[in-house]
């Protein structure tokens, strides 16, 4: 069994600032891509930032300069710096990983872990 557990959500003013943290337990070999999606009300989820187990970074373009994903492999926990954040922002954050498994000798990949979702409200 894997758990993935988001905090750091709440309300926030127009251009504040928000950590989301989401940690990983569980049966894990190893912790592959790991993202951040969103949803907002009556709109479809997105993603929002992604990382590689080596570092790579990937940011929706509403996004870029502001938010910044890390990784720290040693805690299988994953980040999510938000910063000058607007209304816009506004959504239930979701963390997503992708993680490698070993069981009897057998090492597999399985994609779209999801955590249970943490709300941001950017409101004056």
């Amino acid at each position: 069994q894997v758990q993935l557990v988001e905090s750091g959500g709440g309300l926030v003013q127009p251009g504040g600032s928000l950590r989301l943290s989401c940690v990983v337990s569980g049966n894990i070999f190893r912790l592959d891509t790991m993202g951040w999606y969103r949803q907002a009300p009556e709109k479809e989820r997105e993603l929002v930032a992604s990382i590689t187990s080596g570092g790579n970074t990937n940011y929706t373009d509403s996004v870029k300069g502001r938010f910044t994903i890390s990784r720290d492999n040693a805690k299988n926990t994953v980040y999510l710096q938000m910063n000058r954040l607007k209304p816009d922002d506004t959504a239930v954050y979701y963390c997503n990983a992708d993680i490698t498994h070993s069981s009897s000798g057998a090492v597999y990949t399985l994609h779209g872990y999801w955590g249970q979702g943490t709300q941001v409200t950017v409101s004056s």
